[in-house]
């Protein structure tokens, strides 16, 4: 009775290590004697112990963090780029028999590919111009992970890491623009303020009496506030009368 008891575990081990179970973002590749033999898909499948082994291989979107980078850019300036790379493996048999660690050798070609495209694109271009360099690092990358079926998705610079000099003189740079467009702005408005007076002033001479308003509203307006000065205010008629007999004795 204990023999045949012992004989149902061992079957049970035996039958269990036949059964191997394949999620569904898994696909699995199957090794017979060291030789690839096919792919196995998601759900429950049987291998032979010893004989057969089964390599399963991740299917989703994946990433990679592209570690800090020191890059001479095409105009000498020396920056600290990292980066990351989404991928998802596309052909399980290519992403294991093509190469040794997929994972690894994609990491190793897109720091290669960043130093490179980063390397040769100005310091403006590649603050201004993020998306379109991620983008031709990623058609690098893609292009040579695809024989090992793997599919770039996307690559985005995330940090850009200036010398504290470079960014000392971006500051004062952005510093002169927005006081050189502080001027412009008073400048114009000023235009326009001399503007409105002249075309008041106009205004108020062609008007009987408006230049007397005018001066009236004036008076009145420093009348209220304490002052030790005093004003003599002339009759405008007064002032145009001895201007014209001035004139006359020219």
């Amino acid at each position: 009775m204990i023999l045949m008891f012992y004989l149902g575990v061992v079957a049970v081990v035996l039958l269990l290590s036949f059964l191997k179970i394949i999620n569904q973002y898994e696909r699995g590749v199957v090794l017979t004697l060291g030789k690839y033999t096919g792919l196995r898909q998601p759900g429950l499948t049987i291998i032979v112990p010893i004989i057969q082994r089964i390599v399963k291989v991740d299917v989703r979107t994946n990433t990679i963090d592209i570690p800090k980078q020191e890059v001479i850019t095409q105009d000498n300036v020396t920056v600290n780029v990292d980066a990351v790379v989404y991928f998802r493996v596309t052909n399980a048999e290519k992403a294991i028999l093509e190469v040794t660690n997929f994972i690894y050798a994609s990491s190793q070609f897109a720091q290669a590919a960043l130093r490179d495209v980063t390397g040769n694109v100005e310091l403006d271009s590649l603050l201004g111009k993020r998306d379109e360099v991620s983008s031709q690092i990623k058609d690098i990358v893609d292009k040579q992970t695809d024989k090992w079926g793997i599919d770039v998705e996307s690559v985005k610079i995330q940090n850009i890491e200036l010398p504290q000099d470079m960014k000392r003189a971006m500051a004062r740079q952005a510093e002169a623009e927005r006081e050189r467009r502080a001027v412009i702005i008073t400048a114009e408005g000023e235009k326009s303020a001399a503007k409105a007076v002249s075309e008041a002033a106009a205004i108020l001479t062609n008007i009987p009496g408006g230049i007397n308003i005018r001066t009236l509203q004036t008076l009145e307006k420093i009348s209220v506030e304490p002052s030790q000065k005093t004003l003599f205010v002339l009759p405008a008629d007064l002032i145009e009368n001895v201007k014209s007999v001035l004139g006359g004795h020219k």
